[in-house]
């Protein structure tokens, strides 16, 4: 092993050389802390680190964001903040425009009948679905950095927005009727954004979301019934709407229309057969086949040729208004209400917009700036809102069918808004008599991909028991209380678990693998080599007020400071070993990620018990945060600086040459 200055010989007994042991030949001098900041440190840095005033460290740490600030210049920063400056100039034309041509039109298609389907999940006018496919698909082109994402309506954010807007606007009203709340929610982003909390996002796990969407497909099915049976139903809010909403069904089940549940049943028999087949056959077929704009048209030729409306009172979408509405700046009078509703679908949007971007970046091996992505979706959300749109994301059926149909980059987005835009110059007259029972067939078909998430249950229960509780407790708060409260209940038994976790982990005893420098567990099927009077543990979760409890009892059971006294130390070995008492103890922090102020107070007391009992304590591998805490709670009162050790390797090494202990001796490993 290279060795520094003044590097000695450990001696040991005639069997330790015999081992091969790195400890039984010639090492360098042990490597504390303070030795390292000799060593490596920064030439500006005092050269005592741990006895660094307070004021010089905020001086430090001031330098770093002030150096940053002044730094670049304006350039960069455009080009941080508009992504194409960076992607277009290196854009392949001839490889790429034809795929981002064919997959944009493609999504642009599907884009018109789910925005308008979509908007009645929101409950406003159909037109606000195409608004809604238009401006923020317009905007992340330009702001966005994942290549292959298609944003617009989302089902689950339409479901949420829509019971807000029933809570707070409960009869129809013309015009905007949620520019209020969406106003909110894009400014609310906006300052996520100035805040850099797009880390919030980070709490939503894959359970959670998974189950959430899987849920909320649920509720998107039974919200649809009364349209598909031609029942003018209320819409039903807050908490077991969706078991309300199926008694409501159920009694008014005898004066369903037989002619809108006719247009239902042929418009599922087309849709479901079509996305099987999209799915089954997806690297045979050029373009997936667009089910959903056939289904449009054939509906509205029939209600038209059979006056569907006007003989059986059948519902229909009805004028489509041309063009694009007057922007209108909503008033923050509603601002109160609307604060509860607009936390929750902004970390919906970022974070199922943040994970679909991931997934893909991860495939085409490019990367994503998140918070970047933050800011795309809130300026997309606060300048559409300005324009009658509601909240939007990304969504997983429109980007996989961009990726499907050859999509390359954002500039898909510009062909999906030429659709768009022309149905809303040109176009619109002709949805005129499309029958609103087709639209809720297009959002019940489009949950075909959230209801088979499902089918990872018995997969998550192999991998993890813990995921698959925090999977179905989310699901089961979806479906019976509401998207909103079921997302905080997952949020918090996801959390929870987690606090759970970390009070049943395992401070492990370590001992050295023979002829390497590795510390191993002694439960471990190794032969490992042990230096009777040293115990080297491993404690492998943050210490805080949740967990100090625990570490003291894990302490003392191996150290044998009980409150009857210092007793024979425990040990890993087999039940027959004679335990040597412990005389040095070396505690390697490195799973330690962070202490709290109780956390660091248990440390310094357990340094104080082992100085009185007589037992060397030395702490090996604290990153600089836990040892800055450790130090501002008074640990350098107990122990010295040459007592904490940048590796376990060196605090044993220390402990062989300047304790006087033993050499090592093989150990029986107990499995």
């Amino acid at each position: 092993m290279s060795g520094l200055p003044g590097a000695s010989t450990c001696p040991g007994p005639g069997e330790a050389s015999d081992l091969k042991s790195p400890l039984g030949a010639k090492f360098r001098e042990p490597l504390t802390e303070a030795r390292f900041q000799q060593l490596f440190g920064d030439a500006e840095q005092e050269p005592e680190l741990l006895a660094e005033p307070r004021w010089s460290r905020l001086r430090r740490l001031w330098r770093g964001p002030a150096r940053a600030c002044s730094g670049p210049g304006p350039w960069p920063l455009l080009r941080a903040r508009l992504p194409p400056l960076r992607w277009l100039p290196h854009y392949r034309w001839r490889a790429w425009l034809l795929g981002d041509a064919v997959a944009g039109v493609t999504v642009g298609v599907v884009h018109v009948p789910q925005g308008m389907a979509f908007a009645l999940l929101t409950s406003v006018p159909p037109v606000f679905g195409l608004y809604t496919s238009f401006f923020p698909v317009l905007i992340y082109t330009l702001l966005g950095t994942g290549r292959h994402l298609s944003t617009g309506t989302f089902a689950v954010l339409s479901l949420m927005t829509g019971s807000a807007v029933e809570r707070l606007v409960p009869e129809p009203l013309e015009g905007n009727l949620s520019g209020i709340e969406r106003e909110q929610l894009d400014a609310q982003r906006l300052g996520m954004f100035a805040l850099q909390l797009g880390v919030l996002a980070t709490f939503l796990s894959e359970p959670v979301v998974k189950a959430l969407t899987s849920g909320a497909a649920l509720h998107v099915l039974v919200s649809q019934l009364p349209s598909l049976l031609g029942l003018p139903l209320p819409r039903q809010i807050g908490c077991f709407a969706l078991f309300k909403t199926l008694a409501a069904v159920l009694a008014a089940l005898p004066r369903s229309s037989p002619a809108e549940l006719t247009v239902s049943a042929l418009s599922l028999a087309l849709l479901v057969p079509v996305k099987e087949l999209n799915v089954r056959f997806r690297d045979r077929l050029p373009t997936p086949i667009p089910g959903e704009i056939v289904m449009v048209l054939l509906a509205s030729v029939l209600c038209f040729t059979s006056s569907l409306d006007t003989r059986y009172n059948v519902q229909i979408v009805g004028l489509l208004p041309g063009g694009f509405p007057q922007p209108l700046l909503p008033s923050l009078a509603e601002l109160p209400r609307i604060l509860a509703d607009s936390l929750p679908m902004a970390l919906v949007t970022f974070a199922v917009s943040a994970s679909l971007a991931s997934i893909y970046a991860d495939k085409y091996s490019y990367t994503i700036d998140s918070n970047q992505e933050l800011f795309a979706h809130g300026v997309s959300n606060l300048i559409s809102s300005l324009f009658s749109c509601f909240p939007n994301s990304a969504t997983l059926a429109t980007t996989s069918l961009l990726v499907d149909a050859g999509g390359n980059t954002q500039l898909a987005g510009l062909f999906s808004c030429m659709v768009v835009l022309s149905v809303l110059l040109w176009l619109g007259p002709f949805f005129y008599y499309l029958p609103k029972a087709v639209l809720a067939c297009i959002n019940i078909s489009s949950m075909r991909q959230m209801f088979f998430q499902m089918r990872e249950l018995p997969q998550l229960w192999r991998i993890s028991r813990v995921d698959f509780a925090v999977w179905m407790v989310t699901w089961v708060a979806v479906v019976t209380l509401s998207v909103d409260l079921g997302l905080a209940v997952g949020v918090v038994f996801s959390m929870m678990t987690v606090v759970c976790r970390t009070q049943r982990v395992q401070c492990l005893a370590l001992g050295l693998a023979e002829g390497t420098e590795l510390y191993r567990p002694l439960r471990e099927s190794h032969k490992l080599l042990q230096v009777p009077g040293l115990c080297i543990l491993s404690y492998p979760t943050p210490l805080y007020f949740g967990t100090r409890g625990q570490f003291r009892r894990i302490l003392e059971w191996h150290l044998g400071l009980g409150e009857g006294g210092k007793e024979a130390p425990k040990t890993d070995g087999p039940p027959d070993a004679v335990a040597e008492p412990v005389r040095v103890v070396v505690l390697d922090c490195s799973g330690v990620t962070f202490a709290d102020a109780a956390g660091a107070r248990e440390v310094v007391q357990l340094a104080s018990r082992c100085q009185d009992a007589g037992i060397h304590l030395l702490l090996a591998q604290c990153n600089a945060s836990v040892l800055g805490t450790l130090t501002q709670a008074g640990l350098l009162d107990r122990v010295t600086p040459e007592q904490l050790f940048v590796s376990v390797q060196d605090a044993a090494a220390y402990a062989l040459e300047r304790l006087e202990l033993t050499g090592p001796k093989t150990c029986t490993v107990w499995v």
